[in-house]
């Protein structure tokens, strides 16, 4: 059945919409060649693109001619703005951007276990108004969150965990509180880095892979045929509860000490590299990740780089057995210091430990993943909205 002139429309619109969010600025001329349509088509779409206030004119190509097609057109990009927020058990980072993800704005804050969780919740929040106000906004239009911890399935909320901070569920309300007209959402902190490692980091080319978190805690994400897998409860991922040889017990349904994270946690790896005297600063994520950097790059540093790899592909062998995802990126701080010298030493260990073939592969954005995951899936709801009708 032919679509209705309305929905061939609004079509044409999201699709020439998505070529300048992807490549930038554009004469009606490339739109033209790029979408296949008519002249006529695409100088309708641009009128009425730019009458909704969703494109303007950026400049002029850098051709001889002069004329309508001369013309750049680009996404207003002050439409809306946007933030992303990577909430941590010690702190949390926010960074504004306007509506195709320039960042305008980025802080951090620091936020102790002895805070409370109404002056943590404050101090979260304040943060985000205040970084918004550097940014030269008046308002958001939506906010992602990434925080550590299960995502309830039916209700988008996070789910109760004694094992985390209060604050972080308290935190999301606070926001829509404060930020009435803003869409606020909140996603697993591994989930969203895969997602970001998938469009900008090391799995572009797969649409199938499985990202293994090594910073502060331990976590995967299942991405199949190109879909974000969440699991039933919404707790697919949880491998630091795997139980595995090696440690000292069995992980517990509250905690998941003797599970995977024993071995492979910031503190399993920085005490590790303490035995094998491989000095770095100080609070166990940064140490871990140090320590692994300063490894990398001496030669006293091959055998603890093996026995973690020997941990690690632990883990990894698990995965693959039973997902076959044929590429697991090790992501996290660990995962972008260890590089490729410590994703080759998993993937050797993991070829004899496996009939599966599966790539193991560094993270290009290590920590930073979660806070870019987080800015990417706010942009594609802002998007999505403003984009999904425009004015006819």
């Amino acid at each position: 059945m032919a679509a209705s002139p309305s929905t061939a429309r609004a079509i044409n619109d999201r699709l020439a919409l998505r070529l300048l969010q992807q490549e930038g600025p554009l004469t009606a001329g490339q739109l033209k060649q790029l979408t296949g349509l008519s002249r006529p088509t695409v100088a309708d779409l641009v009128e009425r693109l730019t009458a909704a206030g969703l494109i303007a004119v950026a400049g002029e190509a850098g051709e001889q001619r002069r004329g309508p097609n001369a013309k750049l057109y680009g996404i207003v990009a002050d439409r809306a703005h946007l933030a992303a927020l990577d909430v941590r058990t010690e702190g949390v980072t926010v960074v504004v951007s306007d509506l195709v993800g320039g960042v305008l704005a980025e802080a951090a804050l620091p936020i102790t276990g002895d805070a409370g969780t109404g002056p943590a919740v404050e101090q979260a929040v304040t943060l985000v108004e205040r970084t918004l106000k550097e940014a030269g906004a008046d308002r958001l239009h939506t906010v992602g969150i990434g925080a550590p911890g299960l995502i309830d399935p039916a209700s988008g909320e996070l789910r109760d965990s004694t094992s985390l901070p209060e604050w972080h569920r308290r935190l999301v309300a606070a926001l829509q509180e404060r930020l009435p007209e803003a869409r606020v959402s909140v996603e697993n902190e591994t989930n969203l880095a895969a997602l970001a490692e998938q469009r900008d980091g090391a799995a572009r080319d797969r649409d199938t892979f499985v990202l293994l978190w090594l910073g502060h805690g331990t976590g995967a994400a299942v991405i199949l045929d190109g879909t974000l897998r969440r699991g039933a409860s919404g707790g697919t991922g949880e491998i630091g509860f795997l139980p595995v040889p090696g440690t000292r017990g069995l992980p517990s349904a509250t905690d998941c000490e003797g599970g995977f994270h024993s071995l492979v946690g910031a503190a399993a790896v920085a005490g590790l590299a303490r035995e094998h005297g491989i000095a770095a600063g100080p609070g166990a994520a940064t140490e871990a990740a140090d320590a692994v950097r300063t490894a990398v790059t001496a030669s006293a540093g091959a055998p603890f780089l093996d026995i973690l790899a020997d941990r690690i592909a632990v883990g990894v062998a698990s995965v693959v057995a039973l997902l076959d995802p044929g590429c697991v990126v090790l992501g996290g701080e660990v995962g972008q210091a260890g590089g490729e010298v410590l994703a080759a030493r998993v993937r050797e260990r993991l070829a004899t430990m496996s009939p599966l073939p599966a790539d193991v592969r560094p993270s290009t954005l290590g920590g930073g993943a979660v806070l870019r995951g987080a800015l990417l899936t706010a942009r594609d709801q802002a998007q999505n909205e403003l984009f999904g009708t425009p004015a006819h």
